[in-house]
C-alpha cells in the first residue's frame, strides 16, 4: 500500500504540473497575441473584470484564456487535433522562428548589455516612462548567485516533458529509444541561445516579463520582425497546450483505471479511444486556474509540483535498486534468512538482545549476502528516508543563510558541515548494501551517488519558491490525500482484482 500512495503521489503532482503548464500557457498565449494587437484585451478585462482578491490570485479575471483552453479541450475530444500532421506543422514553424530569433538576436545584440552599471539604470529611468525592472548589481550576473538558482527554479519547466513518454499507454517503450539524451541537450541549447540572444538584445532590467521576444525586436528597430516573432510564438504556445493536454488525460484515464481516481474518468468513447470525461474536466479546471490565478505564482507552484516529482522518482531509483526481488522462492533463500530460521526459538541467542543489535550494526557495513535481501532492503530504506530528511535541512539551511554558512559563521557552518558528515556516512551504508542483479532496459549508474545529488539539488530549488506557492501547493495535496484515503485505496486495483475501468466504451 506504501507503494501505492507514493505512486499516487507522483502520478497527482505531475496532473498538477499538466494543469499548471496548461494555465500558464494560455496566459502567455493572451499575452503573445496582444503583442499583435496592442493591450486591448488586458485593459479590457482590468476595467470589467478586475479581481480585489487574495495576492496570489490574478488582478483581472483572464476569460480569454478559459476560452482557448475549453476550446481546445473540445477539439481535442473531438479527435481533430490528434492527427500527426498537427504537430508537424507546429513543429516545423517552430524551428523555422526559434532559428530566425537565435540567428537576428546575435546580430543584433549588444556585448554592453552584459556589463551594465547603476549609471545605466539610472539613466534608463530618466529616459523611460514606463517602470524598469529590478537595477540588480549590474554586470553578466546583476542579481548573484542567489538569483541564479531562483531563476533556474522557477524555469525547471524547461525540462519535464519526459512525463509525457510516462503517461503513455504503450507497452513497448524502450528508455534507451525513448529517454532521449539528444533532445534533452537540445532543449537546452534551444533555451540557452534564446535567454542570451534576449538579453544581448533589452537590457535585463528592460526585459517585458509578458511578451517579452516580440518586444526586444520592437526595441532593436525590427518592427516588422515583431510580427513574425509573435506569430511563431503562438503557434508555439498552441502546440504546447495540445502537447500537455492530451498526456495529461491518458494519465488521468491510466490512474482512474487503477482505480486510484474516480472510474468515471477513465471512459472512452468510440472507436477513437479518446478519454472525453478526463479531457473535458481537467481542461475545465486549467481553464478556472488560467482564468483566476497569477502567472507568476502558478509558474512558482509549477516548480515545485515539478521539482517534487522528480524527486520522488530519484528516491524511488534510489530504494528499488537494492530491494529482493518479489518471487523469491523458498528454495531461493539467502544464506542470512537460512541462518535466521536454523536458530531455535529459546536459544541463547534469542535471549541476549544485544546479539541481535550486534547483527544488525555488523550487517550495516558488512553484508552477509551479494543478493538483496528483505534485511538489506529495509535498511535502504530506513537510510533513504533518514538522507532526506538530511538533505532538506541542509537545503534549507544553504537557502536561507548562504552568505553566513559561506562566510564562516560557527553555527551555521558547524551545522552545515555536520550534516555533510552524517550524509556521507549515511550513503557509505547504503553503498555497501548489495544491489540486485536483474538485467534491465535502463540503469541509472552512479548508485546511490548519482539519485542523492538529485534530490539534493531538487530540495535546494524548492526551497527557492514563495511562500504563496507553497501554501497552494499544500491545499492541492490536501485535496489529493482526501481523495485517495476516500476513495482511491477502497477501489484501486490493487486492493481490489478488478477489470480496469475502460473495458466499458461509449458507442459512438
Amino acid at each position: 500500500m506504501m507503494g501505492q500512495l507514493w505512486a499516487f503521489v507522483v502520478g497527482w503532482n505531475i496532473i498538477l504540473l499538466f494543469l499548471i503548464a496548461i494555465a500558464c500557457t494560455a496566459r502567455a498565449w493572451r499575452y503573445a497575441f496582444e503583442s499583435l494587437i496592442g493591450d486591448r484585451i488586458s485593459q479590457k478585462l482590468e476595467e470589467t473584470v478586475p479581481l480585489h482578491a487574495p495576492y496570489f490570485l490574478a488582478t483581472d479575471a483572464d476569460f480569454f484564456a478559459l476560452g482557448l483552453v475549453l476550446l481546445l479541450a473540445v477539439l481535442l475530444a473531438l479527435g481533430v487535433p490528434e492527427s500527426a500532421w498537427v504537430y508537424r506543422v507546429f513543429t516545423g514553424i517552430n524551428l523555422l522562428v526559434l532559428s530566425f530569433i537565435i540567428v537576428s538576436g546575435f546580430i543584433n545584440g549588444d556585448l554592453h548589455n552584459w556589463k551594465l552599471t547603476e549609471q545605466d539604470y539610472a539613466l534608463a529611468t530618466a529616459v523611460f516612462s514606463y517602470s524598469l525592472g529590478p537595477p540588480g548589481a549590474g554586470g553578466f550576473v546583476p542579481f548573484d548567485f542567489e538569483g541564479v538558482v531562483q531563476g533556474a527554479a522557477t524555469c525547471f519547466y524547461a525540462f519535464v516533458g519526459f512525463a509525457a513518454i510516462a503517461a503513455r499507454e504503450s507497452g513497448d517503450l524502450k528508455p534507451q529509444r525513448s529517454i532521449s539524451l539528444i533532445s534533452l541537450l537540445m532543449c537546452f541549447l534551444a533555451y540557452f541561445a534564446v535567454s542570451a540572444v534576449l538579453t544581448l538584445m533589452v537590457p535585463y532590467y528592460q526585459i517585458r516579463h509578458h511578451s517579452p521576444l516580440p518586444e526586444a525586436f520592437l526595441h532593436v528597430g525590427w518592427g516588422p520582425a515583431r510580427c513574425v516573432v509573435a506569430v511563431g510564438v503562438l503557434c508555439a504556445l498552441t502546440s504546447s497546450l495540445l502537447g500537455d493536454m492530451f498526456p495529461m488525460s491518458r494519465l488521468i484515464r491510466a490512474m482512474a483505471e487503477d482505480g486510484l481516481l474516480f472510474r468515471g474518468l477513465a471512459r472512452v468513447y468510440g472507436h477513437t479511444k479518446i478519454p472525453v470525461v478526463a479531457i473535458m474536466s481537467s481542461g475545465s479546471l486549467a481553464g478556472i486556474m488560467a482564468l483566476l490565478f497569477e502567472f507568476s505564482h502558478i509558474a512558482n507552484l509549477m516548480a515545485v509540483a515539478s521539482l517534487l516529482a522528480y524527486s520522488m522518482v530519484s528516491f524511488s531509483v534510489l530504494v528499488l535498486r537494492y530491494q529482493p526481488g518479489q518471487n523469491l522462492s523458498k528454495s531461493e533463500k539467502t544464506e542470512e534468512e537460512t541462518e535466521m530460521e536454523l536458530v531455535p526459538v529459546g536459544s541463547p541467542l534469542d535471549s541476549v538482545p544485544e546479539a541481535g543489535t550486534s547483527n544488525i550494526l555488523k550487517s550495516l557495513w558488512f553484508p552477509t549476502s551479494t543478493t538483496p535481501t528483505r534485511k538489506s532492503g529495509q535498511i535502504v530504506y530506513g537510510c533513504a528516508f533518514l538522507l532526506v530528511l538530511l538533505l532538506s535541512i541542509l537545503s534549507l539551511v544553504l537557502a536561507q543563510w548562504p552568505r553566513r554558512v559561506f562566510s564562516g559563521d560557527p553555527v551555521l557552518t558547524t551545522v552545515a558541515v555536520l550534516l555533510l558528515l552524517l550524509i556521507t556516512g549515511v550513503t557509505a551504508i547504503i553503498w555497501r548494501q548489495p544491489q540486485s542483479p536483474r538485467p534491465l532496459m535502463f540503469r541509472v549508474p552512479a548508485l546511490p551517488v548519482l539519485p542523492l545529488v538529485s534530490i539534493f539539488v531538487n530540495l535546494y530549488l524548492m526551497m527557492q519558491m514563495t511562500s504563496g506557492a507553497w501554501i497552494l501547493f499544500g491545499i492541492w495535496n490536501a485535496i489529493g490525500f482526501a481523495i485517495y484515503f476516500g476513495y482511491g485505496v477502497r477501489h484501486s486495483l490493487e486492493e481490489n482484482n478488478e477489470p480496469p475501468a475502460s473495458t466499458s466504451q461509449t458507442p459512438d
